[in-house]
């Protein structure tokens, strides 16, 4: 099994440093590190080309002609890697030393998995510990790993905001299934490439955290504390998730994936998904489209709960209610 490390960098001169010695520090070292660069203008691509003199890897640093944006620079770096197996990797965190040890073996074991991913841990910008875990502040609870460990986890990841990037590897076969990254979704590339692969395969969870998850002023997305995340309009419906994503945001994502799905039938068995993709959306359909008034309400949402959709896509007799009364 060979493994690809898919780097996006831009502007990490500070910490990116520290995240190559521990990708050098890996007790299964990587067959090759990609990075793109995404023109940088501090002593970022200087730092690879220093590395790369001495690397116990082959390392592939590529500097785009202009800015092409976070999700297209990992697009590039992803299409660029010739492994089995592609690691995502940004470029301020740290990796434990047996990150890429426990993946293989993961994808070892589990000939049918096509995504892997862990958990995380929160860091400050001098990698001291925070005393948070990325599970447990995406609100990812025992009961949606369940859901994982009985194969629902398309059933999870429609909303986007389960699996961080920086904690996943994927089988490289998927690569024409995941790009293009579109646009249009309400998600970023490792939203979109979760949902994807876990549409067509089995998704392996590590419930140990393997990165050194680091926050500071200048990164993209980091890790904002639960009580800071503001509860959406979905918050039911999703099962937990603290982020705001509007029935629009659903609907869009499900014909996205749908479409996708349709273009690489012949290459994936995609039938599954498209009867979960059904049911989520007239779940959805059903919820965003209550009529006025209990009684007007009441037909619907016992349709939905006798066709155990509220159980599967939102929050059970709980959810129920809440659209009763509300």
């Amino acid at each position: 099994m060979q493994i690809s490390i898919a780097m996006g960098s831009y502007n990490g001169a500070v910490y990116l440093p520290e995240q190559l010695d521990s990708i050098a520090a890996q007790t299964r070292l990587p067959d090759e590190l990609i990075v793109c660069d995404d023109c940088s203008t501090d002593s970022t691509a200087a730092i690879v080309e220093e590395f790369a003199r001495t690397a116990p890897m082959s390392v592939n640093l590529q500097i785009n002609e202009r800015n092409l944006g976070s999700t297209r620079n990992f697009e590039r770096a992803i299409a660029s890697c010739t492994g089995d197996v592609i690691a995502m990797c940004d470029q301020d965190d740290v990796w434990r030393s047996d990150k890429l040890q426990l993946i293989e073996a993961a994808f070892a074991r589990a000939p049918l998995a096509g995504l892997v991913f862990s958990d995380a841990e929160i860091v400050d910008e001098n990698l001291n510990s925070l005393d948070r875990r990325m599970w447990a502040e995406r609100g990812f609870t025992r009961a949606k790993i369940r859901l994982f460990e009985v194969g629902r986890s398309l059933d999870v990841l429609i909303p986007g905001w389960t699996v961080t990037g920086a904690t996943m590897a994927f089988r490289s076969r998927y690569k024409d299934l995941i790009l293009p990254i579109p646009d249009e979704i309400p998600m970023i590339h490792d939203g979109w490439i979760a949902l994807a692969i876990a549409a067509v395969a089995d998704v392996i969870l590590i419930a140990e955290p393997l990165v050194k998850y680091r926050q500071h002023g200048g990164q993209q997305v980091g890790a904002p504390l639960i009580e800071q995340q503001r509860p959406g309009p979905l918050q039911a419906i999703d099962a937990g998730l603290r982020r705001t994503t509007s029935y629009a945001d659903l609907r869009l994502t499900l014909e996205t994936l749908r479409q996708r799905l349709t273009a690489h039938q012949d290459s994936f068995d995609c039938r599954p998904a498209f009867l979960s993709l059904e049911n989520y959306a007239r779940h959805i359909n059903a919820r965003s489209n209550l009529r006025n008034g209990r009684l007007g309400r009441l037909p619907t949402i016992f349709r939905e709960v006798m066709g155990l959709r509220y159980h599967r896509y939102s929050k059970g007799f709980s959810s129920a209610l809440k659209d009763l009364v509300s």
